[in-house]
């Protein structure tokens, strides 16, 4: 798993980044495929911001979070990844119980 942290006009130390890889490195025990995270850390008064894309077999899943102290925000922005790689990870296994592209055959759109 390669995560990538970049902080907005703010230094990462290297606290925040150690902090960083070991609440979003256990999301790779959710997925299988090779995961690639970028992370973006800012300060937007009186709010901290973490901001994460991950890239997922050909899919791009955004979220941010924002909470009164920046560990704080990472926490929330690991837990919202993790529902998220969870809600795709059924959605693959669903489409492949079923056999099919949902958006091809006509189950959606």
């Amino acid at each position: 798993m390669l995560i990538e942290t970049h902080g907005q006009q703010m230094d990462v130390t290297p606290a925040l980044r150690d902090y960083v890889e070991t609440k979003l490195g256990r999301l790779s025990r959710l997925y299988d495929p090779p995961l690639q995270l970028r992370t973006q850390l800012s300060v937007d008064k009186p709010d901290h911001v973490a901001e994460a894309t991950v890239s997922v077999a050909g899919k791009t899943l955004h979220a941010d979070a924002r909470a009164v102290d920046m560990y704080a925000a990472i926490d929330l922005l690991a837990d919202k990844l993790d529902r998220m790689l969870v809600k795709e990870k059924k959605k693959m296994i669903d489409q492949h119980r079923r056999g099919g592209n949902p958006v091809r055959d006509g189950e959606f759109g």
